[in-house]
């Protein structure tokens, strides 16, 4: 059983190049653009990459972290259950809002869901394309389908979310 293993992964690793493809010169510009800036280099970000990843409450909103903003939305499951989104409350600019605090609804042709913030914090900014397409919600809930954007005032507050695995796990829990 060995054998035949080292003898498939010799037959693999023969298939691929051990040199890497060179870059056009125009990549390569842009790519030194990237790495050098007012002659300084640029370093990776040593920011955890759960800074970034998204986080879930128990009502499924999520919340993904950048700078300080947080943009918030509603995870698949929800606009699924909910079915097509046709109006979407949400809160003015400047309102502050507590973790877990009712900030907005949805409405679809079959039912209502109050929306809750994840987060403590300050609105900064509402999606005002939902206005006009409210379906954004249900096309692409993790990117055009955002709610609003805020100030994070509580970054420990992160903690009390659930990351996607935790996440799938208790939406398998609902569905048992």
């Amino acid at each position: 059983m060995k054998m035949a293993m080292r003898a498939a992964l010799r037959c693999l690793s023969a298939n691929f190049s051990p040199s890497l493809p060179q870059l056009s010169p125009a990549a390569q510009l842009s790519a030194s653009r990237l790495l050098w800036r007012s002659g300084s280099p640029r370093t990776l970000s040593t920011t955890s990459a759960l800074s970034t990843a998204l986080k879930f409450t128990d009502k499924h909103e999520w919340v993904q972290i950048e700078g300080g903003i947080g943009t918030v939305g509603i995870s698949s499951y929800a606009q699924e259950a909910l079915g097509d989104v046709v109006y979407c409350g949400l809160p003015e600019v400047g309102q502050r809002l507590e973790q877990m605090e009712e900030f907005g609804a949805l409405e679809s042709v079959k039912a209502a869901s109050e929306l809750y913030s994840p987060l403590t914090g300050e609105v900064s900014e509402i999606n005002t394309e939902l206005a006009d397409n409210p379906g954004l919600v249900n096309k692409a809930c993790y990117t055009d389908g955002w709610l609003i954007k805020m100030t994070i005032e509580k970054p420990e507050e992160l903690e009390d979310l659930m990351d996607q695995a935790s996440y799938d796990k208790f939406i398998k829990s609902l569905d048992e």
